[in-house]
């Protein structure tokens, strides 16, 4: 089963037992969290839900694993023969995510 979930004003194609890093949610380590803004799932069986926007009565369920900052990334802006410059540096802070398990409101399917 795949599924597209929106957060953080993003999306993701997931899995079960994918794992995942997506903007900062307000969760501790091994805490579960639930994802309802389901945009399409994909059964085994080859059936296809596209939601409009979202699918009804899906949901994600995942495990948060940490939450952490990225590698730093470098802003540096100039401006020639004006005598500007400046230079700042950015760590955009994630969560990642296991996926363990999608509900399209009708089956479960689980991680391995």
């Amino acid at each position: 089963m795949i599924a597209v979930v929106e957060t953080g004003g993003k999306q993701y194609q997931i899995s079960p037992g994918s794992i995942i890093r997506i903007e900062k949610l307000k969760a501790k380590e091994g805490e579960e969290v639930v994802l309802d803004k389901v945009l399409m799932l994909k059964e085994d069986d080859g059936e296809t839900l596209v939601g409009n926007p979202l699918v009804a009565k899906a949901r994600v369920t995942a495990e948060v694993l940490r939450q952490d900052r990225a590698k730093k990334i470098i802003v540096y802006k100039f401006k020639r023969r004006k005598n500007y410059h400046r230079q700042y540096g950015h760590r955009q802070a994630f969560t990642e995510l296991k996926i363990k398990e999608i509900q399209s409101g009708k089956t479960k399917k689980k991680a391995k």
